[in-house]
């Protein structure tokens, strides 16, 4: 007989009386659920637009401090470290006292880093800035998708998972438009970029704290005040669950970290050097090398909504497997064609299997976390694994950096070269994500919003749920295998 995890790529269907048709979920939807899923993405894409100021100013930045691209890349190196750092420390804070005021200040931290980094006068203030600010945009992706995921309805969640993951593409978009029409208007230059970065994260802010808690912590609040429970005893009980937490599913915490490596490697290894590729030894414009990132974007956008509506229906790991197989597939279109309009069909097919697969991540994690720690579990481990992964284009970069060929008379850099060792590269990473996702757990369909909050007795071992009448059902704990099987709180068909 085949293993369990084989057997259980395809998941069972869950149905219920009160299960919904995709429009339906969509039509049910109240005001607040879809500002609260709207917020949360806003708050992802304003990690994107963040982020992506550094990248789209290095020159500027090279100009203004009197370094060279590698002293200006080294900032982007300290904030990937330190957002690890703030995944932590704002996971912990959202899973003890709730989704809306970590994230509104998280926000506004970004808000005040981004623009002092605007006003900073030498190289040291700014890489300091950059690693402060690491650690406010490392807690932006765990509670954006707590905030965005848990107020919706089951049936709802796989699409609303590739919208809200693509929202760092739009990000992207965003930052390269205002980085292209506005940053060369002004006297400020690059520095514009941020006020602006920084201004945006403020109005996310703004748009969050008007809205309400979660609906999962305003019903724990009703009953630890019901109880008498104070503050102390609530955080005693938060750190013991969180222990308690530790000790039971430390396995499934280095699979999820060792999975969103996978990722990462993905991410980084197909997009940091295609830029280079077509300028250096394709020898396009730095204009043609922009669209073609823009339409790798586009194609971004897409496989991620595409593949987050299908894994409602063919689950999560069947639905990243396949898109990781179109990856594999596309990769020598993405690197062999001398046409603009090859390579450009090669970003955007590449992208659509990268990101479709990226599109699942947001709720697989949601789904696969501890109940009570939605926003710790996943944002800690994909910025772990964005560490991991931090030096992939240095990796690729080795391959071909002392290898030369000859362009329009000149000696340079055999791009090519690196660009067939990225080829390897994402084809090996590609497997290794492929093993991964296949040998883990799925809990699809787990309705995590009715398990009790951290700060609640049990909360840490996921021993019980709350039913419709907000008392506690006993539940038999999941294992800490990471082949455990899914986690179903309904009639399976």
């Amino acid at each position: 007989m085949a293993p369990y995890f084989l057997r259980n790529l395809i998941p069972r269907r869950e149905k219920t009386v009160d299960s919904l048709t995709l429009w339906a979920a969509i039509r049910s939807l109240t005001l607040i659920q879809w500002a609260m899923f709207w917020a949360g993405v806003l708050a992802w894409t304003c990690d994107a637009i963040d982020f992506f100021s550094v990248s789209l100013s290095v020159t500027a930045l090279s100009t203004q401090f009197g370094k060279n691209t590698s002293d200006i890349t080294t900032s982007i190196t300290l904030t990937l470290l330190f957002r690890s750092v703030g995944a932590l420390i704002f996971g912990l804070l959202s899973d003890r006292f709730g989704r809306k005021w970590p994230l509104v200040f998280n926000l506004l931290f970004c808000c005040v880093f981004e623009i002092g980094t605007g006003f900073v006068t030498t190289f040291s203030q700014f890489l300091a800035l950059r690693s402060i600010f690491g650690i406010a945009m490392g807690g932006i992706w765990g509670l954006a998708s707590a905030t965005a995921l848990e107020s919706l309805p089951v049936e709802l969640r796989g699409l609303a998972s590739g919208v809200l993951q693509e929202g760092y593409a739009v990000g992207y978009l965003i930052a390269a438009v205002i980085n292209l029409f506005l940053v060369p208007k002004t006297s400020h230059g690059w520095r514009a970029l941020f006020w602006t970065a920084g201004g945006i994260s403020f109005f996310a802010a703004a748009v969050r704290a008007v809205l309400p808690e979660s609906q999962v912590f305003i019903r724990a609040r009703a009953a630890a005040k019901a109880s008498g429970m104070q503050t102390s005893r609530k955080t005693k009980v938060f750190v013991r669950e969180t222990g308690h937490m530790l000790r039971i599913h430390w396995k499934l915490w280095i699979y999820a970290v060792l999975l969103m490596s996978g990722f990462n490697f993905l991410s980084h290894g197909s997009q940091d050097l295609y830029p280079t590729y077509m300028e250096k030894t394709k020898g396009f414009s730095v204009h043609d090398a922009t669209v073609a990132t823009i339409i790798g974007n586009c194609g971004a956008v897409a496989g991620g909504i595409m593949a987050g509506a299908a894994s409602q229906y063919l689950g999560r790991r069947l639905t990243i497997v396949i898109f990781i197989l179109l990856i594999g597939a596309f990769i020598p279109l993405w690197i062999l064609p001398s046409s603009f309009s090859g390579l450009a069909a090669g970003a955007f097919c590449i992208q659509v299997g990268v990101q479709g697969a990226w599109g699942v991540i947001p709720i697989f994690l949601a789904e696969l976390s501890p109940p009570a720690f939605r926003a710790l579990f996943p944002g800690l481990a994909y910025q772990l694994g964005n560490m991991v992964s931090s030096a992939s284009a240095q990796i690729e970069a080795t391959g071909g950096e002392h290898q030369t060929t000859t362009l329009n008379g000149k000696v340079i850099p055999d791009y090519a070269k690196v660009c067939k060792v990225q080829g390897i590269f994402i084809g090996c990473v590609a497997a290794f994500t492929l093993f991964m996702t296949i040998i883990g757990p799925e809990h699809h369909g787990s309705h995590f919003e009715k398990h009790k909050t951290a700060f609640e007795e049990g909360g840490g071992d996921d021993s019980a749920i709350i039913d419709e009448d907000g008392e506690n059902s006993a539940r038999t704990p999941d294992s800490s295998s990471m082949a455990e099987k899914p986690r179903l709180t309904t009639e399976t068909a």
